[in-house]
């Protein structure tokens, strides 16, 4: 008999051969992973149909304009109407309508939500290091591991399509992605807990996942994005206001001042923003002085939400940016809950997405918080933190499938921190069945969003979708 009490939110102690234990623990949980093999058979995520009542695509995007700013809305329908890639970029509603239908193991992770290939990218850590890693997380929900993976899968066949590789190109792109994420989440199961929790996205990362193809491209990516600092940001989009201090100039309709009482309540809504805050960063904070406010147009799926960007000034005069951002319920919550997932109450939209990226990221952002503006739930997180991105669609063929097993090791190493790596690693298993079911799901989906994106960019031509086009 242990002579320690267990302590809730611990493992249950091994009272006896602890190590015999552990092991065998280890086995039972690869076994259960094997035993859902039987229920939902790995060859079975290559099933999908449209389901009877399925909206269309303009149905399906005027009811996500809901609630948005009307004005804008025009930008976001034709930034989707853009290409079939674009339109599955603003459709991750529609799309987890139509993967509730598809077989679910039952095994839950916490999800990016939105995790398309465009969802990926570099940001620096609080020493300025870069970090490639998921970087949107506004749709992040408990709920089916799967979702995720088929949205990246089918998103490569997409934009594979989009930048000219042939169809077996963009088919192994997709199925290279979901074998490097079933080998990573194998390789975190056998990995110590704390060394699989901490994996980060370095260097490593292209050995691993044989991207070797990637290393001029991430190395143009990760030059561009050591200039994207919030200075850079500012001396383009401000002036001196002539007391000493500075503002922003408009350039619609991506960048907008606002009206006063508007910007005093995005400053206002700092305060509740610095209580989220972990207390050793309240004295930084206390060195920046808020000078102004703007609304900024950002994203594809997010265009219509109020998105504000809030201009700090150190001592020195030099530019902290943040970016105050609507916050709305996920999308995919009614369809986790059907596939038979209740996500906790989180009793606040931005509290919901900072948490969620935390989660999931090794690295993320010092000063995310959140903060309400006006009744309206919002995330705050600086702009312009180093951030940059490969666009997949501009990818050259040979670079499609590494890019694939990127991004497909990144979302196990995400999964892998709400989800037992041995549980999901036993499903998976050592072959190629699930990768090859899930790459013929991909181009099924794929064929499918670019009828969807047909229909939609035939209602912008016709007139009767109205969209504004290069914004």
């Amino acid at each position: 008999m242990s002579r320690l009490p267990y302590v809730p939110g611990f493992a249950r102690p091994q009272a006896e051969g602890a190590g015999r234990k552990a092991a065998n623990g280890a086995k039972a949980a690869k076994g259960a992973g094997k035993a859902l093999r039987r229920t939902v058979p790995r060859a079975a995520h290559a099933e999908w149909r449209p389901a009877a009542g399925r909206p269309g695509a303009v149905e399906s995007v005027e009811a996500a304009n809901a609630g948005r700013l009307p004005e804008l809305t025009p930008i976001r329908v034709g930034r989707m109407a853009a290409s079939p890639f674009a339109f599955l970029r603003g459709s991750a509603g529609l799309m987890a309508y139509d993967l509730v239908e598809t077989p679910v193991t039952g095994v839950g992770a916490q999800l990016c939500g939105d995790a398309h290939a465009a969802n990926f990218g570099l940001y620096g850590d609080a020493r300025g290091e870069l970090i490639i890693d998921l970087n949107d997380f506004d749709e992040t929900l408990y709920g089916p591991w799967e979702w995720d993976v088929k949205r990246l899968a089918a998103s490569l066949v997409l934009a594979g399509r989009e930048a000219g590789a042939d169809e077996a190109t963009c088919r192994d792109a997709a199925r290279d992605a979901v074998g490097a994420y079933r080998r990573t989440m194998r390789l975190l199961a056998g990995m110590p807990a704390t060394a699989a929790w901490n994996a980060i996205a370095d260097e490593a990362l292209v050995s691993h996942a044989d991207a070797h193809q990637l290393v001029g491209t991430l190395d143009r990516v990760a030059a561009k994005a050591r200039r994207n600092t919030s200075a850079r940001f500012a001396a383009k989009a401000t002036e001196s206001d002539g007391a000493g201090g500075r503002r922003f100039v408009d350039a619609p309709p991506v960048l907008r001042r606002v009206p006063d009482g508007e910007a005093a309540a995005v400053a206002a809504a700092l305060g509740e923003y610095l209580t989220t805050l972990p207390p050793e960063l309240l004295p930084l904070m206390a060195r920046h002085e808020v000078q102004d406010v703007a609304f900024r147009v950002v994203g594809t799926g997010s265009v219509g939400l109020r998105s504000w960007v809030v201009l700090l000034l150190d001592h020195r005069g030099e530019p902290l940016v943040l970016q105050v951002k609507e916050a709305r319920s996920s999308v995919l919550l009614p369809y986790v809950e059907k596939a038979g997932f209740l996500p906790a109450e989180v009793g606040h939209e931005g509290r919901r997405v900072v948490l969620g990226q935390k989660s999931m990221q090794v690295v993320s952002d010092v000063l995310l918080g959140w903060t309400t503006v006006e009744g309206r739930p919002c995330q705050v997180r600086q702009f312009r933190n180093r951030k940059g991105s490969v666009d997949p669609a501009a990818l050259a063929p040979g670079e499609l499938d590494d890019y694939g097993r990127m991004t497909g090791a990144l979302l196990a190493r995400a999964h892998a921190h709400s989800a037992d790596p041995l549980l999901i690693g036993g499903y998976c298993g050592k072959g190629e069945e699930l990768d090859e079911a899930v790459a013929a799901f991909a181009v099924r989906y794929a064929d499918r969003t670019e009828a969807d994106h047909a229909e939609l960019a035939a209602a912008v031509r016709s007139g009767r979708v109205a969209a504004e086009t290069g914004v």
